[in-house]
């Protein structure tokens, strides 16, 4: 059983995130802190993307990240019951759970025997799912199963506001980048900003790509993508 952690270890750990540079950072950190404060083995996050559960990209422990790819190739595990049916998921012993034919037993090869899966998610949406795993069956009792997803809010929030100002940035950068484009076409073929932007509007219809896929490639090259 893990040490009692007070409010203000969370509040913490609550804070480090918020700190993160970006998406892949906060993760980084949250798989680096959370196993310590759950006093298990590693943790692994899943998240929700177009409707599919996808793996996160940074990784601090091969095991789970084998782990979750095993959920993600057979689509089915305590993630993706905790993301569908919205409550933490417990796993107490991966070699007799009968719920997963196959993860299962596969987890269970790996010399992991016990999961938490925790959801992730605001008021507004669904993130994905916070996995501790450990190599001993029973690992989590009901204190556990609390911290872990105490953590689970705190991370969900910061995760949560990371992603919108990575949006943003991607939208702004995009919003430089056809800006550029429009100044290169007004330039070259004496155009005002409404008609270059109708210009780069067509291209991108015409070849089926994205705005301001059309404009990187025109600011890169000096041309327009061939039709």
């Amino acid at each position: 059983m893990p040490e009692p952690r007070s409010a203000l270890t969370f509040a913490q750990l609550a804070h480090e995130l918020h700190e993160q540079g970006g998406l892949e950072e906060t993760i980084e950190l949250l798989l680096d802190s959370a196993p310590a404060l759950v006093g298990t083995d590693c943790a692994s996050i899943l998240l929700l993307r177009h409707g599919r559960l996808v793996e996160s990209g940074p990784r601090t422990a091969e095991i789970a990240d084998k782990a979750d790819r095993l959920q993600v190739d057979l689509g089915e595990g305590p993630a993706f019951v905790a993301v569908r049916e919205e409550h933490s998921v417990l796993v107490k012993d991966s070699a007799l759970d009968s719920r997963w034919a196959h993860w299962g037993p596969s987890v269970a090869g790996l010399g992991l025997h016990s999961a938490l899966s925790v959801r992730l998610w605001t008021s507004k949406h669904t993130l994905g799912a916070l996995t501790f795993y450990a190599s001993r069956p029973h690992a989590f009792d009901v204190d556990e199963v609390a911290i872990a997803e105490i953590i689970g809010r705190h991370a969900s929030v910061a995760l949560a506001a990371a992603r919108q100002e990575e949006s943003l940035s991607q939208a702004i950068d995009a919003r430089k980048l056809v800006g550029q484009a429009q100044g290169i076409l007004m330039e070259r073929y004496d155009l005002d900003d409404a008609q270059a932007f109708d210009v780069l509007r067509r291209y991108s219809q015409t070849t089926n790509t994205k705005l301001n896929e059309v404009a990187r490639e025109l600011v890169s090259t000096r041309r327009l993508p061939e039709l």
